[in-house]
């Protein structure tokens, strides 16, 4: 029975299961081991002094999640928020983050065999934000490292914000957000 066991072991070690994402014109994947849960784009709050990568932070159960849109933090021309778009809330050193992207597909699982090293620049993102690039029938998968998404720094930045949300902030809509109105 152990010998089974092992080998059913070895057989996930084989498989990438990853949370499918288009952020653009692109589907990207993230580990799903790193991924939280993903929701709805749901009221932002504008956060005074926040760091400028910082859309804003919504109040999930009484945690306060900074939110990081995928499109600004990847160059990428801003668009209308719209019922596709979700937040991928994801753990980065051990503080949770949400991610806005433009849709979450699906789980989907990857044969190591069929990941390959990043090349030096990937759907207009550097090789840093990357950690492969996964082959799934006719399409990529363009894998993310989610380690390296924010720097250093923004992750200094990041441990600062307060963990339980305070009566003092204001909502602000998402629109408003979107529109760069904030």
């Amino acid at each position: 029975m152990k010998e089974k066991s092992n080998r059913h072991h070895e057989m996930d070690g084989e498989l990438s299961q990853m949370i499918s994402f288009m952020v653009g014109e692109e589907e990207y994947g993230l580990d799903i081991l790193r991924v939280k849960e993903v929701i709805r784009l749901r009221e932002i709050t504008r956060l005074p002094k926040a760091p400028s990568f910082v859309k804003g932070i919504i109040n999930l159960r009484g945690d306060v999640i900074p939110i990081i849109d995928l499109r600004d933090k990847f160059g990428l021309e801003h668009q209308q928020y719209t019922a596709m778009t979700r937040v991928i809330v994801v753990d980065v050193d051990q503080k949770l983050v949400g991610m806005v992207v433009d849709a979450a597909s699906q789980v989907v699982r990857i044969p190591a065999d069929q990941i390959d090293p990043p090349p030096p620049i990937v759907g207009g993102l550097s090789a840093e934000y990357v950690r492969g690039v996964g082959k799934l029938e006719e399409r990529l998968v363009i894998l993310l490292n989610i380690d390296r998404i924010l720097t250093q720094e923004e992750k200094m930045a990041l441990s600062k914000l307060p963990a339980k949300m305070e009566e003092s902030l204001q909502p602000v809509a998402a629109e408003s957000v979107a529109a760069g109105n904030v």
